[in-house]
């Protein structure tokens, strides 16, 4: 058996999913900030994931210069190209990079 209620009926109904809907707006808003956090960090964890496979590759080229460092003959050449060694009897020479051959302008 159905009873009409008549507007009384479509009037709850209404404040019902009226209700609802203001209890969805509600948890949403509670959780904004949360969600707006949440959306930070990840941008925050790619960005040191980056920066740490920058440094691993950093890390690669000086064991890499450590590692050439243990060998003489490197050191050897280091110091002789950087420093200007020589050994005993032997004569450095030097070469100047090559002046430029640019004429300067005539004023008018």
């Amino acid at each position: 058996m159905k009873v009409n209620l008549g507007i009384w009926d479509k009037l709850t109904r209404l404040i019902v999913l009226l209700l609802v809907l203001a209890a969805l707006l509600g948890i949403a808003l509670w959780y904004l900030p949360l969600i707006q956090r949440n959306e930070r960090m990840r941008k925050d964890i790619i960005t040191l994931e980056t920066e740490v496979r920058k440094e691993e590759e950093n890390q690669k080229r000086l064991k890499a210069s450590i590692e050439a460092m243990r060998d003489p003959r490197t050191v050897e050449r280091l110091v002789r190209e950087k420093l200007s060694y020589a050994k005993t009897g032997e004569t450095i020479i030097r070469f100047e990079a090559p002046a430029s051959n640019s004429v300067p302008a005539l004023p008018r």
